[in-house]
């Protein structure tokens, strides 16, 4: 029996460890689940909201919780300083970003002008679609910078993959706000194809089951400590019957 006890307490052991790691692994993907949730009903809101000057928001370091709100900014475009996204989706579709500097009268700021689709195997240009001329007046959501290694986010060529203001400004002449407005429309029109960014996906993902799963797992190694005790006992009970049964030997 103490040889019993012994393998119990070690399976017990390894079922506790395990169940820790599968709970702890639970709760965070209820976590994430509840982080998704709030970041969800956050681009809903702003999203939602009256159009805003572009001058109430872009005065500090854009942060996600700015992010999908609509502002609306009149300027000119800079046609001699313009960025070309590269490897871009929308949807599912590829192809490449636009970003182009605005003037305002309260300082620059960054405009992705949108996202022009590339049939398969086609090349990236190497100089984007002009910009409408003269004063324009934009409507677009509020972005804040996106964050990659240097490689990324360092035009080359004026051109880069991911858009960050900030990595953006070492190769302009004057300063820009932090952040960049991603484009809904634009009076005058553009032409080039433009299509504007799709909201992010607002729906709540796999978070939730993932949570169950970890759950169950826990559930199912405490569920088979039982049936491993069980099985032992009903074993030994069943070597002591056959040794009472056995018939004595002379």
């Amino acid at each position: 029996m103490r040889r019993l006890w012994l393998r119990w307490s070690l399976l017990i052991i390894f079922v506790a460890v395990l169940g820790v790691v599968f709970v702890t692994m639970g709760e965070w993907q209820l976590d994430r689940l509840a982080q998704r949730r709030e970041r969800n009903a956050t681009t809903i809101a702003n999203e939602q909201s009256p159009v805003r000057p572009y001058e109430q928001v872009f005065t500090r370091p854009i942060t996600d919780a700015d992010q999908w709100q609509r502002v609306e900014a009149r300027g000119t475009f800079d046609a001699d300083h313009q960025f070309i996204v590269r490897y871009r989706s929308n949807g599912n579709l590829d192809g490449y970003e636009v970003v182009t500097p605005l003037h305002t009268v309260s300082g620059v700021v960054l405009v992705d002008r949108g996202f022009i689709p590339l049939p398969q195997g086609a090349q990236i240009p190497s100089a984007a679609p002009a910009p409408p001329t003269g004063e324009v007046t934009v409507v677009g959501h509020v972005r804040r910078n996106e964050k990659g290694r240097r490689a990324a986010i360092t035009p080359v060529d004026n051109q880069m993959r991911l858009i960050n203001s900030d990595a953006i400004a070492t190769t302009l002449p004057y300063p820009i706000k932090s952040g960049y407005i991603g484009l809904l429309a634009v009076q005058p029109e553009q032409a080039g194809g433009f299509q504007p960014i799709r909201l992010p996906d607002l729906s709540e993902g796999p978070h939730f089951w993932y949570a169950v799963q970890w759950f169950m797992f826990a559930a199912v190694g405490v569920a088979g400590i039982v049936v491993f005790i069980r099985a032992d006992l009903r074993a030994r009970r069943e070597e002591r019957e056959n040794a009472t049964e056995a018939p004595a030997t002379v």
